[in-house]
C-alpha cells in the first residue's frame, strides 16, 4: 500500500470511511434494509441528499439519502458520545428539506400544502460505553425539559447490527482499527493491518478490496489530523502548566519569599528568560 500526500489531502476534513462507504448506493441500500429488515430495495431506489455544506461552512453531515419519495434518511456515526448530535441533526434535517423543496420547486409561501418524504434519523454509535447510551434521543427531552409543544426531533441510536449486516460489519471495522492503532499507533501499518484483518474476516470485504487505495487515503488523512490535534492539546497543556508555575513563582517573588534568581532556577530558566516571561525586573 502506497498512499501519497496528494492522495491523502483529497480526503481531509469532509470525508470519512463511514461517509465514503454509505455514499455508495449499493451500501446505502444495505444500510436501509438493515434498519428495515422486512423491506427489500435496490441501489436504484437510493438518491443521495448528503449535505455538502449547511448553515456553517465547516459543518457537514455524514450520510443522507432519499428512498423513493417516501423516506429521507439521515445517518450519523459517533465513536464518542454526545447528546449534541440531536441538535446537529435537527440542523441537517432543516437544510435537507430546504434543498428538497428547492429541487421539487415547491413554495412554502402559497396556500397549497407541500409534500415531502417523512424523516428517519439515526446515529450509529461505535464506542465502548454502550451501557449509558440511550435507544433514542429527543431534542425536547434533552434540551427543553420535555416540552414537545415547542419543537421536537427524535433520533434512534444503533449500537450494533445483526447477523453480519452492513451495520455490524462497520462497527467491527472500527473495533479492528482501534485495536491496530493501540498496537502500532496512527500510521500506515495500523491502516494496512486493519484492511488485511477485515478482508480475512469478510468485514466490508467487497468495499475494501475494490477501494483499498481510496480507503487507505481517507484513514491516513484522518490519522494525520488526529496526530496534529493530539500535539496541539499536548502543547496547550504544557503551556498551561508553565504559565501556572510562573504565576506561582511571581507571587512568591512579590512576597519576597524567593528572589528572581531563585525563581528562575525553579522555572529552569535564565534570569533574563524569567524576567521576560514574568514581566518582573530584578532590582
Amino acid at each position: 500500500m502506497n498512499v501519497t500526500g496528494e492522495t491523502k489531502s483529497k480526503y481531509v476534513a469532509k470525508d470519512s470511511v463511514f461517509r465514503n462507504l454509505f455514499g455508495i448506493p449499493k451500501y446505502a441500500a444495505q444500510l436501509y434494509m438493515a434498519l428495515h429488515p422486512n423491506e427489500t430495495i435496490t441501489e436504484d431506489d437510493i438518491e443521495h441528499v448528503t449535505l455538502e455544506s449547511v448553515i456553517m461552512a465547516t459543518l457537514y453531515n455524514d450520510v443522507g439519502f432519499k428512498v423513493g419519495n417516501k423516506i429521507i434518511m439521515l445517518v450519523e456515526q459517533q465513536s464518542s458520545w454526545s447528546e449534541n448530535i440531536v441538535v446537529r441533526m435537527f440542523i441537517y434535517l432543516a437544510e435537507t428539506y430546504y434543498d428538497y423543496f428547492e429541487a421539487t420547486k415547491q413554495s412554502l409561501y402559497v396556500s397549497k400544502k407541500v409534500k415531502f418524504p417523512k424523516p428517519e434519523l439515526y446515529v450509529i454509535y461505535s464506542g465502548d460505553d454502550k451501557k449509558n447510551i440511550p435507544e433514542t434521543i429527543s431534542l425536547s427531552k434533552s434540551f427543553m425539559g420535555g416540552d414537545s409543544s415547542v419543537i421536537d426531533v427524535n433520533v434512534k441510536v444503533i449500537t450494533d447490527g445483526k447477523n453480519g449486516d452492513i451495520i455490524q460489519q462497520y462497527v467491527r471495522f472500527t473495533k479492528v482499527y482501534n485495536e491496530q492503532v493501540s498496537l502500532y499507533g496512527r500510521n500506515a501499518k495500523a491502516v494496512s493491518e486493519t484492511i488485511r484483518i477485515c478482508e480475512k474476516e469478510d468485514v466490508l470485504a467487497d468495499y475494501l478490496k475494490s477501494r483499498e487505495k481510496e480507503v487507505s487515503g481517507i484513514m491516513l488523512a484522518f490519522s494525520d489530523i488526529d496526530k496534529q490535534f493530539d500535539l496541539y492539546v499536548s502543547n496547550e497543556k504544557q503551556f498551561a502548566r508553565e504559565e501556572g508555575m510562573i504565576s506561582t513563582l511571581v507571587d512568591l517573588v512579590k512576597k519576597k519569599i524567593l528572589s528572581i534568581t531563585q525563581a528562575a532556577e525553579q522555572a529552569n530558566m535564565t534570569v533574563e528568560e524569567f524576567e521576560e516571561k514574568s514581566g518582573l525586573k530584578s532590582k
